[in-house]
């Protein structure tokens, strides 16, 4: 299956999407985009980003094919499962996928996401309320959780 490279300039940044005519792999977040030729399959999946930075969309439908450790995928399902405008700790997350004292282990799986923004990592903060960590920037999470709470 060939895959293909797409950019998406986004509020946040450049977004580099990578994926086959069936599924995304990974959306990163990229200082400089490459050349800008979209797939005809990736146009509905853009679509859907848009509308997110548009305040027009709250979920994503976008095929993803997880590439990870079973742990990670379990963190990552229970990511999506973070309704928008709200966090949670990743001790809740912890607990969520029946491994309370595995917080530390979260936090790394939260860290190596591959989806950004369409598996809400954003939304994971510290238990004391504190923003935690963000692998593209604190100053991208702080725009993400304000852009949907305004």
């Amino acid at each position: 299956m060939e895959k293909h490279i797409a950019y998406y300039e986004s509020p946040i940044g450049w977004l580099q999407i990578i994926g086959t005519d069936e599924s995304i792999e990974r959306i990163d977040v990229v200082e400089q985009c490459g050349e800008r030729n979209i797939p005809t399959s990736f146009m509905p999946w853009i679509e859907e980003i848009e509308q997110y930075f548009q305040k027009k969309r709250t979920s994503f439908s976008i095929p993803l094919k997880f590439i990870g450790t079973p742990f990670q995928i379990r963190v990552w399902e229970a990511l999506q499962t973070i309704p928008y405008g709200q966090t949670v700790s990743y001790a809740h997350i912890a607990k969520q996928i029946g491994r309370p004292k595995a917080v530390r282990a979260v936090g790394n799986a939260v860290g190596s996401n591959p989806f950004t923004i369409v598996i809400p990592c954003h939304r994971v903060v510290r238990t004391d309320g504190g923003i935690g960590g963000y692998a593209w920037g604190i100053e991208r999470k702080k725009w993400l959780l304000e852009h949907e709470t305004r």
